[in-house]
């Protein structure tokens, strides 16, 4: 089996991210598996923790709650997503998450299509409350299990077209 036929990501293969609120890390993505249809996150939220509103102009927003109740706002209209339960954000929409139970939150985020470059992708319409950079869609895994003599395509390669 080559990269392009198959690429496992684990959640310690890749350099977790608090800017947003919460923990971000990016799985699937061209960085790391050279999609090209979008990207796959996990997000975890400890009871307490937010994600800040943003919103994405270019691309849906699939969320998928694995454990725990999601509190999620949408252009200010709150719902709860529990979990096995799944909410669908179009794109334009502004959003944010919230934990508001007393167990963490681990939901499977899924955005698609990809931006026409990953800086127009997320727009922040409040402050966020981490520092530091966005998580990257470019990213490369810090490690990942290759097979002998395989390596894991280049970000750059992974937006040239086939």
């Amino acid at each position: 089996m080559t990269a392009l036929e198959a690429v496992k990501v684990g959640a310690c293969d890749v350099v977790p991210n608090h800017r947003f609120g919460g923990t971000v890390r990016v799985l699937l993505s061209p960085g790391t598996a050279r999609t090209t249809a979008g990207f796959m996150a996990l997000l975890e939220l400890e009871p307490g923790e937010r994600v800040s509103e943003h919103y994405h102009p270019y691309t849906d927003e699939h969320v998928y709650v694995s454990s725990g109740r999601l509190t999620v706002a949408v252009n200010d209209a709150e719902q709860t997503v529990d979990a096995r339960e799944s909410l669908l954000i179009r794109r334009g929409a502004r959003h944010r998450y919230e934990n508001r139970g007393e167990r963490t939150v681990t939901a499977v985020l899924f955005l698609g299509p990809l931006a026409p470059s990953p800086e127009m992708g997320h727009v922040e319409t409040a402050e966020p409350p981490g520092d530091g950079p966005p998580p990257s869609v470019d990213a490369q895994p810090s490690r990942i299990a290759e097979p002998p003599g395989e390596t894991v395509p280049s970000a750059a390669s992974a937006r040239e077209p086939a």
